[in-house]
């Protein structure tokens, strides 16, 4: 697996829509010597704010209720055990579900009736715990997909080659190539997807995802089949994605990664939030011993 270690090779890149303000703060001179370092001048502000959410299928209740806020600048770790709802409070999220009660607001909007693409362009990208990538496209072209999220070429200037359309090309493959250095598969750039190793395309989607230029970006058990060596490297990634001005919400299951790198934890158990908290006070949580270890609350 190829380092991650070094520094990012990518200038920050202010997301679609940041106000003068987002654009020219400076970044924290400490947001790189702590995990939990906010950036400067942030006061908590509210970037993704889950309102009470209920989300039914039929008699089924995936989630019940269930609310919390993640702050700009931050990275947040959703947790509970498996068929807790931490995917499916994803894809309500990003727009593959709808709320059947409460709300999600995203940089103070309201996600309801809200298109997945609409939804990218506001700022917020997205892994999958299955890895969707284009299997017979190169990782450059991969990450390019990611880029085509902002390009404003209409369908006459793509037929032609106008000028604007060749100059859109030509950002898109410099912004893919920086992002594969960024995540350490620079020297795979033209393999195609299906042929990298598991861990390279876990890379290659989080770089697509960066391509969107996001504010937020959740990653969906980005460890899964790692080795320790590669989860270390990969907590090494998501804190230098935040240093980059980007805010994480991290679903893990591996425990000793989520305690490195998140500030905060969210806890949800068959659809409920059970716990939230710092790690160390989650850690320490009867109900979050309680439903790993599957024994009464009054006996953890």
């Amino acid at each position: 697996m190829a380092e991650t270690g070094r520094k990012p090779a990518v200038p920050a890149q202010p997301a679609p829509g940041a106000t003068e303000s987002e654009r020219t703060a400076p970044a924290s001179p400490d947001a790189a010597a702590s995990p939990t370092a906010q950036p400067a001048g942030a006061a908590r502000e509210p970037l993704l704010e889950v309102d009470n959410v209920t989300l039914r299928f039929g008699g089924v209740v995936a989630l019940d209720q269930v609310n919390f806020t993640l702050y700009k600048g931050e990275i947040l770790g959703l947790i509970g055990p498996n068929g807790a709802g931490k995917t499916t409070c994803f894809n309500a999220m990003t727009g593959i579900y709808q709320p059947t009660e409460g709300e999600i607001r995203f940089r103070g909007s309201r996600l309801s009736g809200k298109k997945r693409h609409q939804i990218t362009k506001m700022g917020m990208a997205r892994t999958f715990q299955n890895i969707r990538l284009f299997p017979e496209m190169t990782a450059l072209e991969n990450v390019q997909v990611g880029a085509d999220t902002h390009h404003k070429t209409s369908v006459i200037s793509a037929l032609f080659r106008l000028p604007r359309h060749w100059r859109e090309e030509r950002d898109g493959r410099e912004k893919a190539e920086q992002l594969l250095e960024f995540v350490g598969i620079r020297d795979r750039i033209d393999e195609v997807a299906r042929n990298l190793s598991y861990g390279e395309q876990r890379r290659l989607e989080i770089a697509r995802a960066l391509a969107t230029e996001p504010v937020l970006l959740c990653l969906d058990e980005p460890a899964a089949g790692f080795n320790p060596a590669e989860k270390e490297e990969l907590l090494q990634l998501i804190r230098q994605i935040r240093d980059r001005g980007v805010t994480v919400l991290l679903i893990e299951h591996d425990m000793r990664l989520v305690m490195g790198v998140t500030d905060r934890i969210v806890v949800l158990e068959f659809g409920k939030k059970i716990a939230e908290g710092l790690p160390a006070e989650v850690r320490e949580d009867h109900r979050v011993i309680a439903a790993y270890l599957g024994v009464p609350e009054d006996a953890a």
